[in-house]
């Protein structure tokens, strides 16, 4: 097969084509969902036909290997991606080329930088004639983007931990740091409440775009509320509108409804958690974020989710209660859905040097290693480090109508992957083993 760049556009064009939306169309033997089952066989297929050994535990973790010998170093993108919504002005699932950019949902979150990692590792294998000094593992995630990772909680209890590596769903120059993250939801019996029904958003960590509500009339006649908004990812909450929250603008006074009562008094216009008393930062981190993504009505209640990002230093338990005691003012329940502490490793960390001598050497950007609000697979396996794909300066648009991927980036994505590659196989055992052990 062609390693050249166009041969690697075109097999994310083909990976594009997917809609390996997370968990759509799940079956006991395809638990991820059936799509994001063929967009992994698609995957491995490709690995195979670079010269790659393939490993797929159906329902539990896949991967390709290169190399041989005692070590691995890793490497772990995803393949799952978030539902397209509303508002494109391309085909989400159609790896649309225009303008020097690649369009589609996946494109740069994460379907892009995991092609170029697996062109990347190509290229090493290539180069080194097959001779690698430790084993290379691409392992493919599955459900990053459900939050809860069952995939990376099989492999870390069953298969091999690497001795060092990185995943590619962060952002360059490196990851030194990833904010604590809470997910909750709050919960509202119906009979308690003045609506008729509440929906809208697509995710929990998604600003939501659109909205939708009714409550009841003088008449008994439902009047109908909705609203649209700009989606973004929860991490930059500030860069998105929120449709809920023109929604509960609007229904802020023309119904009592305690759920209405609880986003007017404690989450409207405060997307730092200002009214909650959560808001606290930190120099490595910053600000502590705040979006509540979904509202649903199901048989017996109405809920909201809320996802809160908070600095590395702040107290994970204190801003839980802070929610807490704020929801049962209004009688809400609260349910915790993810509890994800801080990630935090020091500039000096080996395996953070040589990811960050591979960026620096290709882009002459010598930045330092930054902390986001995003949770990556770095938190799953030990001894991994988030590493690019989204390069400081440039638009993100993941999560986002009409995300796409530069050209540019993506090609370049491809030669610092492959350097960094070449520099974990070939760093010293010793160096990476006294860095090693996880989280610190």
């Amino acid at each position: 097969m062609s390693y050249t760049d166009a041969a690697m556009l075109q097999t994310l064009q083909g990976l594009l084509r997917i809609p390996s939306v997370s968990g759509h169309g799940a079956t006991p033997a395809q638990p991820y969902g059936k799509e994001v089952d063929e967009a992994l066989d698609h995957t491995l297929a490709l690995c195979r036909s670079l010269g790659m050994k393939t490993v797929k535990l159906p329902g539990k973790t896949a991967w390709a290997e290169i190399g041989q010998g005692d070590e691995l170093i890793a490497v772990v993108p995803h393949l799952d991606v978030v539902p397209a919504g509303e508002g494109w002005t391309v085909a989400p699932f159609d790896g649309t080329v225009r303008d020097g950019r690649i369009y589609g949902r996946g494109s740069s979150d994460n379907k892009g930088p995991a092609v170029a990692c697996i062109y990347a590792a190509a290229d090493v294998l290539e180069a080194l004639r097959g001779a690698l000094p430790r084993r290379l593992r691409l392992i493919f995630g599955q459900s990053e983007e459900t939050g809860l990772w069952p995939d990376m909680d099989y492999y870390r209890t069953h298969e091999e931990t690497p001795l060092a590596g990185f995943t590619p769903d962060a952002e360059f120059p490196a990851l030194s740091g990833e904010k604590g993250m809470l997910w909750a939801q709050v919960s509202l019996p119906r009979e308690r409440s003045g609506l008729c029904f509440l929906h809208g958003g697509t995710a929990c960590n998604i600003v939501a775009a659109q909205c939708e509500a009714a409550y009841p009339g003088r008449d008994g006649t439902p009047v109908r509320v909705s609203a649209a908004g700009r989606a973004a990812h929860a991490t930059v909450p500030d860069q998105g509108v929120s449709a809920i929250d023109a929604v509960m603008q609007t229904l802020r006074g023309a119904v009592e409804d305690p759920l209405v009562a609880f986003y007017e008094t404690y989450l409207s216009g405060a997307c730092h958690g200002e009214k909650l008393a959560i808001d606290c930062a930190d120099e490595p981190s910053g600000r502590t974020t705040l979006c509540a993504g979904m509202v649903r009505t199901t048989a017996s209640e109405l809920t909201m989710t809320l996802d809160i990002r908070y600095p590395v230093t702040g107290d994970g338990a204190a801003i839980l209660a802070s929610v807490e005691r704020a929801a049962g003012q209004y009688g809400l329940g609260l349910t915790l859905l993810k509890n994800a502490k801080p990630l935090y490793r020091p500039k000096h960390h080996p395996i953070l040097q040589q990811v960050l001598a591979a960026y620096r050497e290709e882009t002459g950007d010598l930045g330092d290693p930054i902390v986001i609000g995003g949770g990556t697979y770095a938190r799953g396996i030990d001894n991994i480090v988030g590493f690019g794909g989204a390069f400081p300066g440039h638009v993100h648009t993941e999560h986002q109508a009409d995300e796409y991927m530069e050209l540019a980036d993506f090609y370049q994505q491809r030669r610092i992957y492959r350097s960094a590659m070449l520099r974990l196989l070939r760093m010293d055992g010793a160096a990476l083993a006294e860095g090693s052990g996880g989280p610190l």
